[in-house]
């Protein structure tokens, strides 16, 4: 994985939604919960990996810019392991996925998070800080935030009530994404504070992508399925995106591919087998054994990107 800095991979919040809030399993629950660390570490895994996924497919395009093929496939392979393998099993593992009324729920209580307190707040930050597009970015973002939680909760009232099983138009239309293109380029924003901010931002919006694709792959409903995808895109291609931008998250391929060594060494050597060593502690044998091939992948990762940015040398 990759983040804004060393650190940020690890201390980075998705204040909108804490995933430590109960939330099912992918799949199948665990038969056995998780001790509260570990189910922490599961936290901060999914948190990281659903950022490496996004980061990467920008860091892809970029490569493709540079007229270098190999490694932004090398990229997107990477992506996919890291949301479709990591996020994934440590989202069974830590019970993500319920039922579409608690997953709507759920999504509902973290948009309104986003809308009425992060990003306000946010903007009030930028603004005393004098990045005024900064501010300006998370104020449409509020407002996108808001209408995703109007529609998830008009989506739970039809599952609730029934009516979404009847049809009649009761549910509401999934929202549309408009892409942003994510060029190289420096960072727009100079306060630290906004830098912390969008840090956070980021982390939350990769993260909901992340979780709104789990949702709409399990859903029971296929308008729900619907509802969850296209919100997933608006969070990624949109928000991610245009907070990716102004943070001036993609460098040159040889830069992105030193931030994305360091990133997957730390995880391989560090992060990774810190959990696997708690969660073993704690008798979470399952999570021990996800951690630790984890770190394997992530290895060979770090090796994978060593060798491409090698070769641009």
């Amino acid at each position: 994985m990759i983040t804004l800095s060393a650190r940020a991979l690890i201390t980075g919040a998705f204040t909108t939604l804490a995933l430590s809030t109960p939330m099912g399993a992918a799949s199948a629950s665990p038969v056995d919960p998780p001790s509260p660390q570990t189910q922490k570490d599961l936290d901060q895994s999914m948190r990281g990996e659903a950022f490496a996924n996004a980061s990467y497919r920008l860091y892809a395009a970029q490569a493709e810019r540079e007229n270098l093929p190999s490694v932004a496939r090398l990229f997107e392979r990477t992506a996919d392991v890291e949301h479709g393998e990591h996020f994934r099993e440590s989202a069974e593992l830590s019970g993500l996925v319920r039922s579409d009324a608690e997953n709507l729920r759920a999504a509902e209580a973290g948009e309104i998070y986003e809308s009425r307190t992060m990003y306000p707040g946010f903007a009030r930050d930028a603004k005393a800080g004098g990045d005024t597009r900064a501010a300006k970015r998370f104020s449409e973002i509020a407002r996108d935030e808001g209408k995703h939680a109007r529609a998830f909760g008009a989506a739970l009232r039809a599952v609730e009530s029934g009516a979404a099983e009847s049809g009649g138009g009761a549910m509401p239309k999934p929202p549309e994404a408009e892409p942003e293109q994510v060029p190289q380029g420096p960072p727009e924003v100079r306060a630290q504070r906004t830098k912390t901010d969008l840090d956070k931002a980021l982390h939350g919006e990769a993260l909901a992508y992340a979780k709104y694709h789990e949702f709409a792959e399990h859903a029971e409903n296929p308008a729900v399925g619907k509802l969850f995808r296209g919100a997933a895109d608006v969070e990624l291609h949109e928000h991610f995106a245009g907070e990716a931008k102004l943070a001036g998250l993609v460098g040159d391929t040889r830069a992105n591919l030193t931030k994305a060594v360091a990133g997957e060494r730390y995880e391989s050597q560090t992060m990774y087998p810190t959990f696997a060593k708690r969660a073993e502690e704690a008798g979470d044998s399952q999570a021990a054994a996800r951690f630790s091939n984890d770190a394997q992948d992530e290895a060979g990762h770090a090796r994978a990107f060593q060798q491409a940015l090698d070769e641009l040398s």
